[in-house]
């Protein structure tokens, strides 16, 4: 294993992970980054996102604060501080990966990279170009947002979720285009800014691969602060492009004039320029790398995680993939689950969801729900926070979990409990026995999983 020569393209949180643990195993790591060490999570997603949240929701908390018997003047966002904030804390948190990199002795190399062989790579750099060599490879080059073709994204009304986190700003009114997780995180950033917001999805419902009630509720709290939601409905053309704004039309009649037009319709892998033209890897109809549970690609010693294999496109996704990589590539047999894998919503509220939905547990097995309302917690009311609901997807025969969704206050943090429980095939009368402290949010699981026993306490 040692001195094994290893290329990670691409120093996202797959690829650096992924090279960390290489590192671990003794492997001689470089890694070619094009951009910012960190990838889009770390710069231009995750991360910033997150902080703008934290803003937003001090200020609606702020707001509040009569509510909690608490007096106050009027609070007042400082766009152009809540920005410096935003950048302060992804440059801390990259020179963190920088440092965790050197210390695992990892080249790194700012450039383009390009495949000549399934061996070789050719990097363009700011002095030039070279040529590496290595026995594995890692491709870990993300994803970029998705661009409609009928739109002048060189003007200034027009943004992606990366120019959004670059205003200047806040836009008095805002225009997105799809209600998927980025659309709807994006509302919750803007609109305690005081933005008058409009969303339009094509799909049925927002949030299109949500279970459909968590869907209803997140679409209802969104329209009771008052931004204005359109389902089935397509964006036709943009009509006029001005200084101020654009006017767009959708394919129902409806006009709509907007300062900013936020597109956030999805991600596309990024393999433009990596060369895959001089082999023969084998991708799906979207240009996702196609690979197994190793993380193999069909080219023996080629690897590809993250992003550009589609899939989950999240951070924690990319990691335990770049690990699984690793492992392969340096002799040892590891697999990918992802039959228990996380995903977090930090719109207001916030949503979490695990394993399957109640309506896909039904094309397999026989299959229950059972809900328990925050209002109900006392935790929730004593924090002001009752807004949402838990919901667990239950094996009728066994009490298995199956899955579970909460929309509501810490959503993000109270889903790991539920994701234990489907990763292991615990049973709903297992976490009702497994005391819970009170009064807490997390208590709530265990009054869910009393009810899916039919032996409800806080319930009638």
């Amino acid at each position: 294993m040692s001195n094994s020569k290893i290329i990670i393209i691409g120093a996202g949180p797959g690829g650096y992970v992924a090279g960390i643990r290489a590192a671990q195993l003794e492997a001689d790591v470089t890694i070619i980054e094009e951009n910012q060490i960190g990838g889009t999570c770390l710069n231009r997603g995750c991360i910033p996102t997150k902080s703008l949240l934290a803003s937003t929701e001090a200020l609606l908390l702020v707001r509040r604060a009569s509510e909690l018997g608490i007096e106050v003047g009027e609070a007042v966002p400082n766009f152009s501080r809540m920005m410096e904030r935003k950048n302060r804390i992804v440059s801390g948190l990259r020179g963190g990966v920088d440092y965790l990199l050197k210390a695992n002795k990892i080249k790194v190399i700012k450039g383009k990279a390009g495949f000549l062989d399934s061996h070789k790579i050719h990097i363009e750099t700011d002095t030039g170009t070279q040529k590496l060599e290595g026995e594995k490879i890692i491709i870990a080059s993300g994803s970029k947002p998705l661009l409609l073709p009928f739109i002048d994204f060189n003007h200034s009304a027009v943004l992606t979720s990366e120019e959004a986190l670059e205003l200047k700003e806040i836009p008095k009114s805002l225009l997105i285009i799809g209600a998927g997780v980025i659309g709807c995180e994006f509302a919750s950033i803007f609109n305690p800014l005081g933005t008058k917001i409009t969303m339009v999805e094509m799909m049925d419902q927002i949030l299109p691969t949500e279970d459909k009630r968590v869907a209803q509720a997140m679409q209802q709290a969104l329209q009771k602060r008052g931004i204005s939601i359109f389902t089935k409905t397509k964006l036709e053309e943009i009509i006029e492009y001005r200084e101020d704004g654009i006017t767009a039309r959708f394919d129902n009649g409806e006009k709509v004039t907007t300062e900013k037009i936020l597109i956030s319709v999805g991600r596309e892998a990024n393999t433009k320029g990596l060369g895959l033209e001089n082999l023969l890897l084998r991708v799906d109809g979207k240009g996702n790398i196609i690979v197994n549970e190793k993380m193999e690609t069909n080219l023996e010693g080629i690897y590809a995680i993250g992003d550009v294999v589609g899939g989950y496109l999240l951070a924690h996704v990319a990691f335990e993939e770049g690990i699984v990589a690793a492992e392969n590539a340096l002799g040892i047999d590891s697999k990918i689950d992802y039959t228990s894998v996380p995903n977090c919503i930090f719109t207001s509220p916030q949503i979490g969801t695990v394993g399957l939905t109640l309506d896909k547990a039904k094309e397999e097995i026989e299959a229950k729900l059972a809900r328990f309302p925050f209002a109900a917690s006392g935790k929730a009311q004593a924090m002001g926070e009752a807004e949402g609901l838990l919901q667990l997807i239950v094996e009728e025969d066994s009490g298995r979990i199956l899955g579970g969704q909460i929309i509501g206050p810490h959503a993000a943090d109270l889903i790991h409990e539920i994701a234990l429980a489907v990763r292991w095939g615990l049973t709903t009368e297992q976490v009702a026995s497994t005391i819970h402290a009170h009064p807490t949010f997390s208590e709530a699981i265990m009054e869910v999983a009393k009810k899916a026993e039919g032996k409800p306490i806080h319930l009638t």
